[in-house]
């Protein structure tokens, strides 16, 4: 009797790991599927690579780390991380404050003391959450003259930031992603160390954590096997020229192996490093209490109900994903050659296999549909007419319109884009969106109008003009030369015999400017937007530039 329960056993056994190694078969083609549309003659590829609980389940390259030479992908082959390389900057930053030899809160300028004083102690704490108001270097060195694929160093940022007058905002007053922060933590590190960036990080942080492979690219022109070479897809192919030279924020090189060796940490970290992994996942709220989920180098986010630590890369044609799920021990790497690579949506499908999935994309907080409230007050049209005009966002560079329009207040945020606004008091307002209902206030003191949604920041909006016509400027006030101090650079504006109006730059050629409103023009890069500024009699003293996270460059009127 007793013999039989043991067969009967045995057999369970072995009906169990069937079943078990079935089913890890089944999800390996899941995740191998994903990916077969790289395999294909000529074209570029990567490597993937899915670790569980420090057992790598999947492991596979595709397609050519070289189109010209048809070399293919490997899982040795080395790809730029982009900004994956952000936490590894951290990471040094980390271990230097575990040394006392610097502090999170340390004002920068005590490390870098040519940098200039702004006003506002910008501290190392700042640079890490990306909560500093610095301009970042892409803007500023495209409005100063660098064209797209013009090489791009940390010393051109160097110089640059030395120059500057103003910041995007006051510290710790908004998060706004700054490539110019994690460049001069690469500089703090060279300073305290007395040794190059990449030399430190290698005896510091890739070394001791195994990652043999792994190395910052400080030089454009090294020689250093097995590189990829990264694509742009656009009708075909197109060679990426490697015109990033900097570092700190970018241009490590990596492979699947060595990310995974890296993640690994933030589950079952290696000995002695195990408080500087939790370091890099310390969060600070800005002033007014908001809650960013930005680490130190890292993203820490919710998927599907459980938390993800992640990060992304993007640099020539080279695009990057780094995620771990520590509390699963579950690890996803991709890197990849070529620009149109969609790896965020492979990334998530690969977890959706794996996880127990209960949703289809990384988590919000879930809220009930919002609903308009069962009463309206009654506002008279003259009331109304207060509230309309232009309104301005000096962080977002957009503007918006609010008129009457059948006796109701509408707001708008682009053509076709018209939403009414019921008053629920004298100055306030739910807009009747279909997915959203944000109470939209209007304070007559500031002349703002703001606009809050759920746990949202609110939308800052500056009253503007009240003319809604927006064509009412003679543009010949405009024409002439306007420099920059700050970039050393000069811009002229012009006029042809049909209104035309154009901006001239000695590098960038000429760039036909379209009017948003009466001071407020855009254009193609580098220029962004350019706001006209006058003084009180309506003389042109000036403009500012901004492009996306670089913000109001001031420029002289010279002539």
């Amino acid at each position: 009797m007793m013999k039989t329960r043991v067969s009967f056993l045995s057999l369970f056994i072995v009906f169990f790991l069937v079943l078990n190694s079935f089913g890890q078969t089944s999800q390996i083609q899941k995740i191998d599927s994903l990916f077969t549309s790289w395999n294909v003659s000529n074209h570029p590829g990567g490597a993937v690579l899915v670790s569980k609980e420090g057992k790598t389940i999947f492991s596979k390259s595709y397609g050519l780390a070289n189109i010209e030479y048809n070399i293919p992908n490997t899982n040795n082959t080395l790809f730029n991380i982009g900004s994956i390389s952000k936490q590894f900057t951290a990471m040094g930053i980390v271990l230097l404050e575990e040394q006392n030899k610097l502090s999170f809160d340390d004002d920068i300028r005590k490390h870098i003391s040519e940098l200039p004083d702004f006003g506002k102690t910008i501290t190392i704490r700042h640079l890490l959450h990306h909560t500093s108001g610095l301009r970042d270097l892409h803007g500023l060195l495209g409005l100063a003259g660098w064209r797209r694929g013009d090489l791009e160093t940390n010393e051109d940022v160097y110089r640059i930031i030395e120059n500057q007058k103003e910041l995007n905002f006051k510290p710790d007053e908004e998060f706004l992603y700054s490539n110019t922060g994690y460049i001069l933590l690469a500089k703090i590190i060279e300073n305290i160390s007395q040794l190059k960036f990449d030399q430190w990080m290698k005896q510091n942080v890739f070394k001791p954590l195994g990652m043999k492979n792994t190395y910052v690219e400080t030089s454009i022109n090294k020689i250093v096997p097995n590189n990829a070479t990264s694509y742009y897809l656009r009708e075909d192919f197109e060679r990426a020229l490697e015109y990033w030279g900097y570092y700190g924020s970018g241009n490590i090189h990596s492979t699947i192996e060595d990310l995974n060796i890296w993640l690994q940490n933030f589950s079952t970290p290696q000995d002695n490093r195990e408080t500087a992994f939790k370091k890099l996942l310390f969060t600070t709220p800005l002033k007014n209490g908001f809650e960013t989920n930005y680490g130190f180098g890292v993203r820490i986010e919710d998927y599907s109900g459980r938390k993800v630590i992640q990060h992304g890369g993007a640099v020539g044609g080279f695009r990057a994903l780094a995620r771990t799920f520590p509390q699963e021990q579950l690890n996803i790497v991709i890197l990849t050659n070529y620009s149109r690579s969609n790896i965020g949506s492979k990334a998530n499908k690969i977890s959706d296999i794996l996880l127990n999935k209960k949703n289809n994309s990384l988590a919000k907080t879930t809220t009930t549909p919002a609903q308009l409230p069962a009463k309206f007050i009654k506002l008279s049209n003259k009331k109304l007419k207060e509230f309309e005009g232009i309104y301005w966002s000096d962080s977002e560079k957009s503007g918006r319109k609010v008129y009457i329009k059948n006796d109701t207040l509408q707001y708008s945020s682009s053509a076709g884009n018209e939403w009414p606004l019921l008053p629920i008091g004298k100055h306030k307002f739910i807009m009747n969106h279909p997915s959203i209902k944000p109470i939209v206030k209007f304070d007559s003191i500031t002349h703002k109008m703001i606009i809050k949604t759920d746990n949202n920041l609110p939308g800052i909006f500056t009253f503007l003009q009240k003319n809604l016509d927006i064509k009412t400027n003679d543009f010949n006030t405009l024409i002439g030369n306007y420099y920059s101090p700050e970039l050393k650079t000069m811009y002229t504006i012009s006029i042809d015999d049909k209104s035309n109006i154009y901006l001239e730059h000695a590098r960038h050629g000429i760039i036909k400017l379209e009017q948003l409103y009466d001071n407020i023009f855009s254009g193609n890069w580098p220029v962004g937007t350019v706001e006209i500024k006058r003084n009180e009699k309506g003389k042109v003293m000036g403009l500012r530039m901004s492009n996306g996270r670089t913000r109001n460059v001031w420029f002289d009127k010279i002539i």
